[in-house]
């Protein structure tokens, strides 16, 4: 009988209708494939009955979570010849699914099945959220954020390094993760046209760096809100040790009940992709209201490819279970229109798209050098689902297939001045 990994690498190019472009080594020690090529190593057969229980993406992401699976070798290397298999053919709604009911693979699924062994479908890892609608209550928000913020600041140390800044750095070409950041939150502080005796509020503030920034460079007062507690415990901290209490006020709230308006500008970094399509225009509007007239809101958010049937377009499975329950991205079209619904006159889009692939790859190499310690922290499953989200979200992001955008929008007066300096890109 052929080995494990011959079988296999024959069953996949059958089902692929392609060569495989990855080495496998399978549970017998067995090996196939392209020599150099990295390996997708398959420790159990309980990996070949997560993909054929849930076939896809959800499956290959429930083995690789469990540990049952794993790739040896160059990680951005695998993931990118594996997304190539579905995004180079044009077959980005195609899945396993839909290959196992072709009658051409049905031989192939057979012989899966048969290597599979005993049909005991294992359990999700304990790390799956629970798939649910996207309702984007208060509630179901707030314990969304919980299951993606409350993994421990310590961990988050490890991450994101010094800046606990947790969104798209802005990069010059010999800067560190910690200077890009702080060019990022000096960037949208020049955008909002911050001055001292102003009133800001952040959105969705996280460990408070651009609070604090914008209080301590700036001189503004700053209500900073969050969903977190951890991360409003490790924020109100940073405030009070770099003596701020007085400018910076951290809140756990929600955007839709703050209710001490008017501000003179609103940041909202990162926090958007989290509202959802059916309630971002009551985001748009209720930021709106906050603000005075001639104020300004930054609005830093990742944004996806249009496609072109949006009736059909499905949240990624992996990152909805296991990384941002019901989070949601739009194209930044729908964005700026959103915005505008609202009342707001869009004066300036920038993207980042480039700079968010460094700063995933820069998070990356960072959970990796301090591997033993987040895996104490949290979980193996859990260090896992983080090392393979931000390589795959890297990849995507270097391959355009989403983006990172700053919408710089002016609650415009009756008067029509919208107080911006003629050549707005002197922020720079």
């Amino acid at each position: 009988m052929p080995e494990a990994a011959s079988r296999l690498t024959s069953i996949a190019e059958q089902l692929l209708g392609t060569p495989l472009p990855l080495r496998i080594r399978a549970w017998d020690g067995s090996q196939a494939g392209p020599p150099g090529a990295p390996a997708l190593v398959i420790r159990n057969r309980r990996a070949l009955r997560r993909l054929l229980f849930k076939p896809g993406e959800l499956g290959l992401a429930r083995a690789w979570v469990a540990g049952d699976l794993e790739i040896e070798g160059d990680l951005y290397a695998a993931l990118d010849a594996m997304s190539a298999l579905v995004w180079e053919r044009g077959e980005d709604a195609r899945t396993l699914a839909q290959a196992l009911r072709a009658p051409g693979v049905r031989a192939a699924a057979r012989d899966l099945l048969k290597l599979a062994g005993p049909p005991i479908w294992p359990s999700p890892p304990r790390e799956e959220v629970r798939r649910r609608r996207h309702l984007h209550t208060k509630h179901s928000d707030k314990r969304a954020i919980s299951h993606h913020y409350d993994v421990g600041n310590d961990f988050y140390e490890i991450v994101l390094g010094p800046s606990m800044v947790y969104s798209c750095a802005y990069w010059e070409e010999d800067g560190t993760l910690e200077s890009a950041q702080r060019d990022k939150l000096e960037l949208v502080s020049r955008k909002l046209g911050l001055t001292p005796g102003q009133r800001l509020l952040d959105v969705g503030c996280g460990w408070g760096s651009m609070a604090i920034h914008a209080a301590r460079e700036h001189g503004v007062s700053v209500v900073g809100v969050t969903l977190s507690q951890e991360q409003a415990a490790y924020a109100r901290k940073r405030v009070a040790d770099e003596g701020l209490t007085d400018r910076v006020e951290i809140r756990v709230q929600d955007y839709r009940d703050v209710a001490d308006g008017p501000y003179d500008a609103i940041s909202s970094i990162g926090m958007a992709e989290h509202v959802g399509a059916e309630r971002y225009l009551e985001y748009a509007n209720v930021l709106y209201a906050l603000l005075k007239p001639g104020g300004r809101l930054l609005n830093h958010q990742i944004g996806r490819r249009p496609q072109r049937d949006e009736v059909t377009y499905q949240v990624d499975e992996f990152i909805d279970a296991y990384v941002f329950p019901d989070g949601e991205l739009a194209p930044v079209g729908t964005t700026v229109t959103l915005l505008e619904r609202a009342g707001f006159e869009v004066r300036d889009v920038e993207a980042l798209r480039e700079h968010y692939g460094r700063t995933l790859r820069r998070w990356v190499a960072n959970l990796e050098d301090g591997w033993d310690r987040a895996v104490r922290l949290t979980s193996p499953g859990r260090a896992r689902v983080w090392r393979l989200y931000m390589a795959a979200c890297a990849l995507a992001f270097e391959h355009n297939r989403i983006g990172v955008n700053q919408v710089l929008a002016v609650r415009t007066p009756e008067s029509g001045g919208s107080g911006l300096p003629p050549r707005p890109r002197t922020w720079h």
